[in-house]
Order: structure tokens, then sequence, then C-alpha cells
């Protein structure tokens, strides 16, 4: 029987130590990537904004997925929806900026539907704006799926100058 060579923590879940990178993707073993975020951080909102924003400026925004997944599973119960709504919105773009069209709109739209309801802006996210950019980014990424030819990635947009900024 062969041994399973995918890397695993301590607690057997599968936790790839292959290098990444900027979107998040595996790079072979050995090459230089970008570094990851840590997972599991505690920090405060504006924390969480600030470094999320940092992270989308320099076209990561799959590493600000991970920093609002850190708030999502550490926030308050009522604020879980918001920061998984803002992960998702990270991870649309994600998949965007890798050619995935029709995962990315997906996810955009999917995080805009969960942001909308926290209209009060708390944390002095803009989420009208943000909701708007989710929606018309969506909208552009499914109009351009028929652009992506048989077998081979487009990239449909640019992570960091499509970037949305957090704050009004």
């Amino acid at each position: 029987m062969t041994e399973n060579p995918r890397d695993r923590d301590g607690e057997g879940r599968a936790r790839s130590a292959r290098p990444r990178d900027g979107l998040g993707r595996p790079l072979p073993y050995g090459a230089v990537g970008v570094e990851r975020q840590p997972e599991g951080v505690v920090r405060s909102p504006a924390e969480t904004v600030r470094e999320a924003q940092l992270l989308l400026d320099a076209g990561k925004p799959f590493h600000a997925h991970e920093v609002f997944e850190d708030a999502w599973k550490s926030g308050p119960e009522e604020e879980r929806a918001l920061w998984r709504g803002m992960a998702q919105l990270a991870v649309g773009l994600t998949h965007a900026a890798r050619g995935n069209t029709a995962g990315g709109a997906r996810l955009l739209l999917r995080g805009a539907g969960g942001i909308a309801p926290y209209r009060d802006g708390p944390h002095g996210l803009d989420i009208g704006g943000l909701v708007g950019w989710a929606r018309e980014l969506a909208a552009r990424v499914e109009a351009s799926e028929g652009a992506v030819g048989a077998g081979r990635t487009v990239r449909v947009v640019d992570a960091a100058r499509e970037a949305p900024r957090l704050s009004g």
C-alpha cells in the first residue's frame, strides 16, 4: 500500500506545503512563492479591513480572503455573514483573475448578497460601493465567458487593478 503524498497537519487535515503564487495557485515544490497568510489570526475589525485592503491593492485577493475568513471564524455571531460575504468577494475576484469566469461571477454575486443586509456599513465598510463593484465585475466577467477559448485559460481581470475600495 502506498502512503498518501499529501501534506497533513497534526490533526490529519490536508495542508499543502507547496509554495503559492499571488492568486493562491500551487507552484512546484522548491519554487519561490508568495508568503502565505497565517491562519487563525484574531484581528480587530479595523485591522482586518486594513490588512485585507493592503493585500487587495497588491493583487493578492486569495490572501485577503484568508484575512476575512479569520474574521468570519473568530468574530461575533452577528457579523459572521458579513465577513463570510467579504471573503466570498475576495475569492470571487481570485477566481475571475485566474480565468474561472463562472465561479468568479457566482462568488462575487454570492458575496454581494451576503453583505447587502449590512447597509449601515459597519467598521467603515462601504457596503453600497462594494455591492455595486461586485455586481458590475460579475456582469463583466460573465460577459467575457465566451472569450475563453477551448482548452486555454484567459486572465479576465487584473486582480490589483480591479481591487475594490473597502472603505468609503
